[in-house]
């Protein structure tokens, strides 16, 4: 069976991969459609091999995008893409569906989206709770049996239904939000990942811009931008948060290094098996970005960063109350 480490070394792939979704979803106005294609074309030639999109993003805009793009390099990336949660394009309104013949439909139609006749990496976006994992995972399993994807992945969820889900078959990734202020992934999943060589992909590995030093005031974000719902950036929680960053940002100019940078090197020395996936709408971004895979920490300076930033001394959930409900992953008391 081919692993998605083997398939990374295909394609000459650093650890740092590229998630597409700020091109086109959560974060204010989509980028216009040719500037997004010029910055994954940007992005590509800079070193990026491993893309992230999903169905749900734009509602399916971003998945076109990223076709349009990377589809003459298709031999040459790994493309990850998600199912089983999706918008509607007029009122916006996020529905998950993991029932099997959903499933099927959003790879086929991301197929076509994508340009390309087989996905990599196709993750299970949310667990429908109302579906047994196994019976969704059941549904992908044979869509690799089709040669529609090459391996399986799953998002958000809990270390118990990653083991429930790999007695159906083997998961290759698990998508976690993990950073330095989003260490959940450490309470278990991690732990259960290293039990069956399954890589840990870490989504929003600069904290949604907070650890690069991207947001100082959120009140000044679009009003359609996702942070404005999540109470680590209301104008009572962010204030306290914007401490922490300060004692990051004092390490940063220690190193001579960004916040940012900073940030990725010390997701890198968390094990071979954590590939981060930073998004950006930013060529320059992408760029110091990608840098960080060449930063090496040493074990006193992890320790350091981890005693910054402990899940106590963060203020505010992640997600509201309506999108942690959607999640199954473990969370800190």
């Amino acid at each position: 069976m081919t692993t998605l480490f083997t398939r990374l070394q295909e394609v000459a792939s650093p650890r740092i991969g590229l998630g597409a979704m700020n091109l086109s979803h959560g974060y204010g106005q989509p980028v216009p459609e040719a500037e997004a294609v010029r910055a994954l074309h940007e992005a590509f030639e800079m070193g990026y091999r491993h893309f992230d999109t999903a169905t749900l993003y734009g509602a399916t805009a971003n998945e076109r995008v990223v076709g349009k793009a990377l589809a003459a390099r298709r031999s040459e990336i790994l493309l990850a893409s998600k199912c089983g949660l999706f918008s509607d394009p007029q009122t916006g309104r996020r529905t998950i569906d993991g029932r099997p013949e959903t499933l099927r439909r959003q790879c086929e139609e991301s197929l076509e989206r994508l340009r390309t006749d087989h996905i990599d990496l196709y993750y299970l976006h949310r667990w429908d709770k109302g579906v047994p994992i196994e019976e969704s995972v059941g549904a992908l399993a044979r869509l690799v049996e089709e040669g529609k994807i090459g391996t399986v992945g799953l998002s958000e969820v809990s270390a118990a239904t990653l083991r429930r889900a790999r007695t159906e078959h083997p998961i290759a990734a698990v998508q976690s939000e993990y950073s330095l202020w989003t260490r959940n992934p450490e309470i278990a999943v991690i732990e259960a990942c290293r039990e069956a060589g399954t890589a840990l992909v870490a989504f929003s590995p600069l904290g949604r811009g907070f650890l690069a030093g991207a947001i100082q005031d959120p009140e000044r974000l679009a009003e359609n931008d996702m942070r404005r719902s999540m109470p680590r950036f209301s104008t009572d929680n962010y204030p306290r948060n914007l401490r922490l960053l300060a004692e990051l940002e004092a390490v940063a100019r220690e190193l001579d290094v960004t916040s940012g940078q900073l940030s990725l090197a010390w997701l890198l020395a968390k094990g071979d098996d954590i590939l981060p996936i930073p998004g950006s709408r930013s060529i320059d971004h992408m760029r110091e970005n990608l840098a960080a895979e060449r930063l090496r920490l040493d074990m006193a300076t992890v320790a350091r960063l981890d005693a910054i930033m402990t899940p106590e001394r963060i203020v505010g959930e992640r997600y509201g109350e309506e999108q942690l409900a959607q999640v199954d992953t473990e969370a800190f008391a």
